[in-house]
Protein backbone atom coordinates (compact mmCIF):
# COMPACT_ATOMS: atom_id res chain seq x y z
CA UNK A 1 0.00 0.00 0.00
CA UNK A 2 1.45 3.32 -1.07
CA UNK A 3 1.36 6.04 1.58
CA UNK A 4 2.12 9.73 1.28
CA UNK A 5 2.75 12.10 4.17
CA UNK A 6 3.05 15.85 3.69
CA UNK A 7 4.92 18.15 6.04
CA UNK A 8 6.29 21.67 6.15
CA UNK A 9 3.12 23.73 6.22
CA UNK A 10 2.59 26.61 8.59
CA UNK A 11 1.84 30.29 9.03
CA UNK A 12 3.98 32.65 6.94
CA UNK A 13 3.82 36.35 6.24
CA UNK A 14 3.15 37.55 2.70
CA UNK A 15 6.33 37.48 0.67
CA UNK A 16 7.73 34.63 2.71
CA UNK A 17 8.74 31.11 1.72
CA UNK A 18 7.91 27.56 2.66
CA UNK A 19 9.25 24.19 1.63
CA UNK A 20 6.75 21.38 1.66
CA UNK A 21 7.84 17.77 1.74
CA UNK A 22 6.04 14.63 0.62
CA UNK A 23 7.40 11.37 2.01
CA UNK A 24 6.36 8.31 0.02
CA UNK A 25 6.46 4.69 1.14
CA UNK A 26 5.25 1.38 -0.21
CA UNK A 27 6.21 1.84 -3.85
CA UNK A 28 9.41 1.99 -5.85
CA UNK A 29 10.35 5.64 -6.25
CA UNK A 30 10.92 5.55 -9.99
CA UNK A 31 7.50 4.01 -10.71
CA UNK A 32 5.31 7.00 -9.95
CA UNK A 33 4.78 10.62 -10.87
CA UNK A 34 3.85 13.07 -8.13
CA UNK A 35 1.47 15.98 -8.18
CA UNK A 36 0.92 18.78 -5.71
CA UNK A 37 -2.57 20.09 -5.23
CA UNK A 38 -4.20 22.63 -2.97
CA UNK A 39 -7.69 23.34 -1.76
CA UNK A 40 -8.81 26.59 -0.24
CA UNK A 41 -12.01 26.84 1.81
CA UNK A 42 -15.06 26.81 -0.44
CA UNK A 43 -13.01 26.20 -3.57
CA UNK A 44 -12.31 23.20 -5.76
CA UNK A 45 -9.07 21.28 -5.46
CA UNK A 46 -6.46 22.83 -7.78
CA UNK A 47 -3.48 21.10 -9.30
CA UNK A 48 -0.41 23.32 -9.08
CA UNK A 49 2.62 21.25 -9.99
CA UNK A 50 3.78 17.81 -11.00
CA UNK A 51 7.03 15.95 -11.55
CA UNK A 52 7.64 12.87 -13.65
CA UNK A 53 8.84 9.60 -12.16
CA UNK A 54 12.39 10.14 -13.42
CA UNK A 55 12.38 13.75 -12.25
CA UNK A 56 13.24 15.02 -15.74
CA UNK A 57 9.96 16.78 -16.44
CA UNK A 58 7.89 19.19 -14.38
CA UNK A 59 4.81 21.23 -15.06
CA UNK A 60 3.59 24.19 -13.01
CA UNK A 61 0.19 25.85 -13.06
CA UNK A 62 -0.04 29.43 -14.28
CA UNK A 63 -1.28 30.62 -10.90
CA UNK A 64 2.02 29.71 -9.24
CA UNK A 65 4.49 29.66 -12.13
CA UNK A 66 7.73 31.39 -11.28
CA UNK A 67 7.07 31.18 -7.54
CA UNK A 68 7.38 27.44 -6.96
CA UNK A 69 9.94 24.73 -7.65
CA UNK A 70 9.13 21.05 -7.49
CA UNK A 71 11.89 18.49 -7.06
CA UNK A 72 12.34 14.90 -6.03
CA UNK A 73 14.95 12.68 -4.43
CA UNK A 74 14.18 9.12 -5.47
CA UNK A 75 16.88 7.78 -3.17
CA UNK A 76 14.88 9.19 -0.26
CA UNK A 77 11.43 8.56 -1.78
CA UNK A 78 10.66 12.21 -1.23
CA UNK A 79 9.26 15.07 -3.29
CA UNK A 80 9.57 18.72 -2.35
CA UNK A 81 7.71 21.90 -3.21
CA UNK A 82 9.62 25.12 -2.63
CA UNK A 83 7.24 28.07 -2.53
CA UNK A 84 8.48 31.66 -2.60
CA UNK A 85 6.87 35.11 -2.73
CA UNK A 86 3.82 33.69 -1.01
CA UNK A 87 0.54 35.57 -1.21
CA UNK A 88 -2.58 35.46 0.97
CA UNK A 89 -4.39 33.72 -1.89
CA UNK A 90 -1.96 30.82 -1.55
CA UNK A 91 -3.65 29.94 1.73
CA UNK A 92 -4.97 26.39 1.41
CA UNK A 93 -4.47 22.80 2.43
CA UNK A 94 -1.73 21.36 0.25
CA UNK A 95 -1.78 17.72 -0.81
CA UNK A 96 0.66 15.50 -2.63
CA UNK A 97 -0.60 12.57 -4.68
CA UNK A 98 0.89 9.72 -6.67
CA UNK A 99 0.15 8.62 -10.22
CA UNK A 100 1.37 5.02 -10.24
CA UNK A 101 0.64 4.44 -13.94
CA UNK A 102 2.25 7.26 -15.91
CA UNK A 103 2.49 6.41 -19.63
CA UNK A 104 6.22 7.18 -19.69
CA UNK A 105 8.89 8.04 -17.09
CA UNK A 106 8.91 11.56 -18.53
CA UNK A 107 5.19 12.21 -18.17
CA UNK A 108 3.27 14.10 -15.54
CA UNK A 109 0.12 16.13 -15.27
CA UNK A 110 -2.18 17.27 -12.48
CA UNK A 111 -5.45 15.79 -13.62
CA UNK A 112 -6.85 14.46 -10.33
CA UNK A 113 -8.34 11.46 -12.16
CA UNK A 114 -4.81 10.11 -12.71
CA UNK A 115 -3.86 10.14 -9.04
CA UNK A 116 -4.73 7.07 -7.00
CA UNK A 117 -3.01 7.78 -3.71
CA UNK A 118 -3.27 10.96 -1.68
CA UNK A 119 -1.74 12.32 1.47
CA UNK A 120 -3.74 13.87 4.29
CA UNK A 121 -2.61 17.40 3.50
CA UNK A 122 -0.71 20.15 5.27
CA UNK A 123 -2.14 23.58 6.05
CA UNK A 124 -0.45 26.64 4.58
CA UNK A 125 -1.62 30.02 5.82
CA UNK A 126 -0.29 33.28 4.45
CA UNK A 127 -1.19 36.19 6.66
CA UNK A 128 0.36 39.20 8.31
Amino acid sequence: QLQLVESGGGLVQPGGSLRLSCAVSGFAADDYAIGWFRQAPGKAREGISCISSNGRNTNDAYSVKGRITISRDNAKNAVYLQMDSLKPEDTAVYFCAADVSPPTPYYCDYDTAHFTYWGQGTQVTISS
